[in-house]
């Protein structure tokens, strides 16, 4: 593009920009969406199945009537019901999986230079969930999610596909299950006639009919929704991938010259050591004085007499 523009005309990213904006987190989106993608092929394909058991409801229906016996009825109930409610398991796990999906790839699109998202990160669940909302706001979640990571500035066709499709299979498919549980409410429990018999297979045979457009707008909601979701994923990663640092961890300061090192002077020669001096003579001890010789006593004086007394014995 010319140094011109400030911005490019395809996807609006400025002039200059990196592919990813250093300091914002980014998210890995490629797991979670192939497994956002198995699954919702997994539901598509048990849909189809619960489309397909009113036929062999029918089927049965009518083997019972034949031989009248109300068991294979019951067993006709039983797999549908079964089928049913795997397909209801599956479709749950799928919209967890999608829903976290979005949040990250609208989150990654935060880091995008040029992006303008017209919804928070929030809303790629909220949007979802709150009633009226969820006709309008996933698909324009996606829609921006796609444009800013395939590099565009029109919102591809496939999100308009998606939507479209899959606003067709789930009121569709309410509206099926709902007409399906009034009419199951006006059968006998017990059919004891040809009648009774024939009301379910009509039964059957209308849930068939009532299945099959919810179950064709299935498949096209999948199919788009998986080629979506594989699109936007590899976009993403490879951007990702392809950011580096624009600016370096630590500053880098120009080279500075510094002046050459003065050769280290040579320490003084060291002084010899003085001799050692002898150590004096040790002086003799004096002698021992001999002990003066101890002094004889004083010979006992004779007791003065006293006249009148008599010298003690």
């Amino acid at each position: 593009m010319s140094p011109e523009n400030d911005y490019c005309p395809r996807c609006f990213t400025p002039l200059g920009q990196p592919a990813v904006t250093p300091g914002l987190p980014t998210y890995r989106v490629r797991g979670i969406g192939l497994a956002a993608n198995v699954a919702v092929g997994a539901t598509a394909v048990l849909y189809l199945a619960v489309a397909l058991s009113s036929l062999v409801g029918m089927v049965l229906a009518r083997r019972a009537r034949a031989n009248d016996d109300p068991d294979l009825l019951i067993g006709a109930g039983i797999i549908v019901a079964v089928v049913a409610l795997i397909m209801t398991v599956v479709h749950l796990t799928a919209a967890v999986l999608v829903i976290i999906w979005t949040w990250r790839a609208r989150k990654n699109t935060d880091a995008f230079p040029g992006a303008e998202p017209a919804f928070g990160p929030g809303w790629a669940i909220a949007g979802w969930l709150v009633p009226f909302a969820n006709f309008v706001v996933p698909a324009r979640v996606v829609a921006g999610v796609a444009r800013d990571s395939l590099w565009r500035r029109a919102t591809p066709a496939l999100v308009a596909v998606w939507w479209c499709s899959w606003l067709v299979f789930s009121i569709g498919e309410r509206l099926a299950s709902r007409a399906d549980d009034r009419a199951y409410e006006k059968l006998a429990e017990i059919p004891v006639d040809d009648a009774g018999y024939q009301a379910y297979s009509d039964l059957y045979q209308d849930s068939l009919l009532r299945t099959t457009l919810p179950a064709l707008g299935c498949v096209i909601a999948a199919v788009t929704l998986i080629l979506l979701i594989q699109r936007i994923s590899a976009a993403q990663e490879a951007r990702i991938a392809s950011a580096t640092r624009q600016w370096p961890t630590a500053p880098v300061w120009p080279a500075q010259t510094w002046p050459a090192a003065r050769p280290a002077q040579s320490a003084p020669a060291e002084q010899p050591a003085l001799a050692a001096q002898p150590a004096p003579a040790a002086q003799p001890a004096p002698a021992a004085q001999p002990a003066p010789a101890a002094q004889p006593a004083p010979a006992a004086q004779p007791a003065l007499e006293v006249p009148g007394v008599a010298p003690a014995s």
